[in-house]
């Protein structure tokens, strides 16, 4: 088979109506390498980075509850910072650059499940930019 990996995606393929973040950044523990009280931080396999994650709540309004809040890993050498909020709106509004999904069977359910990662987040974009990356279009920096 030729997908093997994480297989990249866009951001707008996986949040298409956007996503909030409602957790704090923290760095994701290996708790295999991790013994006694020696805390161990996960590192990605392929790039050697830290991993770091933040749960996001999804803004698609026809999903359940329970499927709302998703973690998304970030590799990056140093803690990523969310976005500044924004006034009058309870969460902080968040985009993800370069990112991956891989598939995995959740062990609780037996279900597929996905594993996101990103390199960077940042604020979303605004006005014609937003437009034309939801629409698939390269938008110049």
């Amino acid at each position: 088979m030729a997908i093997q990996g994480p297989i990249p995606v866009s951001f707008n393929q996986v949040f298409p109506h956007g996503c909030y973040v409602v957790g704090e950044v923290e760095q994701v523990k290996d708790f295999t390498a991790s013994t006694g009280g020696r805390t161990v931080y996960a590192k990605d396999k392929t790039t050697g980075e830290l991993v770091w994650q933040v749960a996001v709540m999804d803004a698609d309004p026809t999903l359940k509850a329970g499927q709302k809040t998703v973690a998304v890993k970030i590799l990056s050498p140093v803690q990523p910072v969310p976005p500044p909020p924004l006034p009058n709106l309870p969460f902080v509004p968040v985009e993800f650059d370069g990112m991956t999904a891989t598939a995995y069977v959740a062990e609780k359910t037996g279900r597929l499940a996905w594993s996101l990662r990103a390199r960077a987040m940042r604020a979303p974009r605004s006005g014609a930019a937003s437009a034309k990356a939801a629409a698939g279009k390269d938008v110049a920096a």
